[in-house]
């Protein structure tokens, strides 16, 4: 075959592996991560201070702390999913980042040493859906939008 029949183009970002949406995938994966393991830290130090400590209700204590622990499974699941660019994982992690915005609004507008905590789940989980709703990582995931299913 003569080069005028296969014509040859340039790999550019959104086809190749290694393209922007990947690049944004995987920083989304990371953003997801460090919130896994955010509700891990603070799910082991409840359960800790419950154990160890005088809280009022110490079984309340614990549930808390576990609970925190087992939410932290759905980031972390997601962020190996996003790592793998796998579609599925796109939803689990745009829903972590929904809930935080609540969680840290709440810590925006109680008083003192929560404010700072706040600010940081805030820039974190609106960068990561802006990260999550990109169309270049929306392709890297394989994920068509509605009309573009039989493509």
């Amino acid at each position: 075959m003569s080069s005028e029949q296969t014509p040859t183009t340039a790999p550019d970002e959104t086809t190749s592996p290694d393209g922007a949406g990947a690049r944004r995938a995987a920083y989304a994966a990371a953003l997801a991560a460090l919130e896994g393991l955010a509700l891990v830290a603070v799910g082991v130090w409840m359960s800790v201070l419950a154990l160890t400590g005088e809280p009022d209700d110490r079984s309340q204590a614990v549930t808390g702390g576990v609970t925190l622990v087992l939410l932290a499974l759905l980031p972390l699941i997601a962020a190996r999913g996003l790592l793998a660019r796998r579609s599925w994982s796109r939803g689990p992690a745009v829903i972590t980042q929904i809930i935080a915005l609540p969680v840290a609004y709440n810590l925006l507008v109680s008083d003192g040493v929560a404010i700072p905590a706040g600010i940081v789940l805030a820039v974190v989980a609106v960068t990561a859906l802006v990260l999550l709703v990109n169309p270049e990582t929306t392709r890297a995931l394989g994920i068509r939008g509605p009309g573009n299913a039989g493509q």
